[in-house]
Parts: C-alpha cells; sequence; structure tokens
C-alpha cells in the first residue's frame, strides 16, 4: 500500500477482519441471533473500536453482503469468459456458485422482513450498486434463455431472477444434509434440478438418468 500510513494500513486490515467475522456469523446463525458484542469479541477488539468502523448491526451486514456481491461480481466476469455455453449454462453455473457457497457456510443469512435492515441496505450505495450490476448480468442471460425457450417465457424475468437469489438463502440444503442421504455435490445437483426443471415429471428415461446420477 504505497503511500498509505501504518496506521491506516491497520485500520484497512482491521475492517477486513470484521467484516470476515460478520460474514461468518451471519452464515452460521443469521443477522437475528449476531451480535455486535459477539463480533468485537470474535475480532479481538473493543465493541467501542467495532463502532468506529460500522455505526450499527445493520452496517454490519451490509459490508458483509458487498463482501459477497463483489465475489459474485468475479465469478460473473469469469463465467462470461464462457463464450460457448449457452444462457441457461450460465445460469445454471451461477445457481451451482450460490447454493456452493451456502454450503461452504460463505453465504450471509439476513432476514426477509426487517424494516430497519432494509432501510439500511437501501441506503447503502456500495450495496446498491453491486446488486444492480449482479442484476443486470444475470437478468440478460434470463431473457435470452426466455428468447429461445430454455426458460418459459411466459414467467416475468423478475420472478425467475428472485427465484434464482432465493437459491443464496434456500433452507433446503440444511434439511438434506441432515437427513445424511446426500453429499453437498449431490444436493447441488437436486436443487438445480428443482430450479430449472420443477416438479414436472419429465419423460420416463430422463427422470431414470436424474435419479442413477443421484445414486452413484
Amino acid at each position: 500500500m504505497a503511500g498509505v500510513s501504518f496506521r491506516q494500513q491497520v485500520l484497512v486490515a482491521r475492517e477486513g477482519a470484521i467484516v470476515a467475522s460478520v460474514n461468518r456469523l451471519l452464515a452460521e446463525k443469521g443477522f437475528e441471533a449476531m451480535t455486535v458484542e459477539e463480533v468485537a469479541a470474535d475480532v479481538g477488539i473493543a465493541k467501542g473500536s467495532l463502532y468506529k468502523h460500522f455505526v450499527s448491526k445493520e452496517a454490519l451486514a451490509a459490508a458483509a453482503m458487498v463482501r459477497v456481491l463483489d465475489r459474485a461480481l468475479a465469478f460473473l466476469e469469469t463465467e462470461s469468459q464462457h463464450s460457448a455455453a449457452t444462457p441457461v449454462e450460465h445460469l445454471k453455473s451461477c445457481v451451482r456458485w450460490m447454493l456452493q457457497m451456502q454450503s461452504a457456510g460463505e453465504m450471509p443469512w439476513l432476514p426477509a422482513q426487517n424494516s430497519t435492515l432494509r432501510a439500511a441496505l437501501l441506503q447503502d450505495r456500495a450495496y446498491i450498486d453491486r446488486v444492480m450490476a449482479v442484476s443486470d448480468r444475470l437478468g440478460a442471460w434470463i431473457v435470452a434463455a426466455q428468447s429461445t425457450g430454455a426458460i418459459n417465457p411466459a414467467l416475468p424475468a423478475e420472478a425467475v431472477l428472485y427465484t434464482m437469489y432465493a437459491r443464496a438463502c434456500d433452507p433446503v440444503p440444511g434439511f438434506l444434509r441432515a437427513g445424511g442421504k446426500f453429499n453437498d455435490e449431490q444436493i447441488v445437483d437436486i436443487l438445480l434440478a428443482l430450479c430449472f426443471d420443477g416438479l414436472l415429471a419429465r419423460s420416463p428415461a430422463a427422470d431414470q438418468t436424474s435419479i442413477s446420477l443421484l445414486a452413484s
């Protein structure tokens, strides 16, 4: 960090440690159960020192989401280089990445209904900019996939987008993992099939192929 003072380097490193801790705790416990005191203790700093970096629990959550969205944008950039992939293949890769992040305990869990948190996220420019960038990239692939019939064109594109986002906080993988019958890779394959193929039965041969793959 040329031109940056040692004190500034320490502050940046501490902020990074705080965000990493928040991300892990949100993935493990969720927003409601996580406390600011717990984050401070996990990083090894006083609560007052933490507030010098982030003014509230909601600000901590926003910073964790910005970190995840940065990783998502990096993944999308890499995925877009696969020029031979079809739009729906790009989308499946993205959902797979989300589910793998969740399985690895790296996806924050935020409540869908929390007015204070929602207000804080909507006021966070960094968060909004990244959400828009991710949504634009995914939205373009969704529209392209619908134009070829790979995704039902009768469905609103935004509903498809929100359904994909929901996979990042889907409780089904946890239930399946607790049952002990499937490993993480199989669980990801099951959720991908549910997300893109739904519950509607296909031809017996196709269904048998899917069953064989999951059992292998």
